[in-house]
């Protein structure tokens, strides 16, 4: 009798062996990390192929989307593992209707102090890298012997922070700008008031006025220096950030995303920074990831003159070491409960 088989997808850090090779006397393990993306025509039969014979999948987050069409080609799927208690990326409808079970974790054990998330860590790092010129200096300094100041960096103290939302991750970035950098904030969203904001800010260890909320999208706009976005991807936030918000951004403001890639409209962008209208952009999330061999944000060459200044990371900002373990030695758990006929503690449907 043959053993049962399960796909995991979408390891790029090669971690979740150490986690999942317990099952290896019982379970016929195969790892795929190098994502498919079923929007492409050649890519969605080649998943298809790749991901048919298998009765169970391991996914990382939401790197590789479970649609429709991708789901309804997977006979032999049974159980659907996931990283996290929420996937955008899985169409939790179509899984009802085929009796796929969707599993999360919930990474329990990771103990930090309240208030502060490694999502925040990366945004911080991406606002200070573009206004300090982190990585293009470190690059000169390494590279070009004859060259020294490639560029003059922006200080931050009494600026103006605008949080693009103001949910969990924005209030971190708040309370960040304004203990440390005593930078003003300011924030919108097309639900936020100020006693929401006040009851927000208190939360976190601030005082009630500590973030104003702006009277429309445009103030929000307008008055940045520094602009994070901290929306909730959904199909109304979608392209939230195009043309005319960029547009009312100052010349010398710089935009940072590290919440959703489609929440900024890759066009409007791209057209902003090749024109160096904006001082800058940084960017840790993308509408298509991986980023292909050849998109447009493979270059090093922004703006008239290289006035605008464009720093990348790659989805960075949850890949973290501790997280990383709660997460698959959730779904070791998770498969432990599987192969040993119990009930899934962290069923989502």
């Amino acid at each position: 009798m043959s053993r049962p088989k399960i796909a995991v997808l979408d390891d790029y850090a090669n971690f979740a062996p150490q986690f999942l090779s317990q099952f290896s006397d019982r379970l016929d393990i195969e790892y795929f990390p190098t994502t498919l993306n079923p929007s492409v025509p050649a890519d969605f039969e080649a998943l298809v192929q790749r991901l048919k014979p298998f009765p169970i999948i391991s996914t990382m987050r939401e790197r590789t989307p479970f649609r429709k069409p991708l789901l309804e080609n997977l006979p032999n799927l049974k159980v659907l593992l996931t990283t996290g208690m929420r996937n955008l990326g899985i169409d939790t409808d179509t899984c009802k209707e085929r009796g796929v079970v969707v599993v999360g974790t919930r990474g329990g054990g990771k103990k930090v102090p309240p208030n502060f998330d490694t999502t925040n860590e990366q945004t911080w790092a991406l606002i200070l890298g573009l206004v300090k010129g982190i990585a293009e200096h470190d690059v000169l300094v390494k590279t070009e012997p004859n060259r020294w100041q490639a560029t003059i960096s922006l200080g931050l103290a009494g600026k103006t922070l605008a949080c693009f939302g103001l949910g969990r991750l924005g209030l971190q970035c708040a309370r960040t700008a304004i203990l440390g950098f005593g930078m003003k904030v300011v924030a919108w969203s097309p639900n936020l008031t100020q006693e929401k904001a006040d009851e927000g800010v208190v939360s976190v260890g601030l005082q009630p006025g500590s973030v104003q909320v702006a009277t429309s999208k445009e103030e929000l706009f307008r008055a940045a220096d520094v602009l994070s976005v901290h929306l909730v991807l959904s199909e109304r936030s979608r392209g939230s950030v195009g043309g005319p918000e960029l547009e009312w951004m100052k010349e010398s403001a710089v935009l940072v995303n590290t919440s959703r890639g489609p929440l900024v409209d890759e066009n409007a962008i791209l057209d902003t920074l090749k024109k160096g209208r904006i001082r800058g952009f940084a960017a840790d999330v993308f509408d298509t990831e991986p980023l292909p061999p050849d998109s447009e944000w493979r270059t090093q060459q922004w703006g008239r003159d290289g006035r605008s200044h464009v720093l990348l990371s790659p989805h960075m900002g949850y890949v973290e070491e501790q997280t990383l373990i709660n997460m698959y030695r959730d779904t070791a758990e998770n498969i432990r409960q599987w192969l040993d006929g119990e009930e899934f503690k962290n069923r989502m449907i």
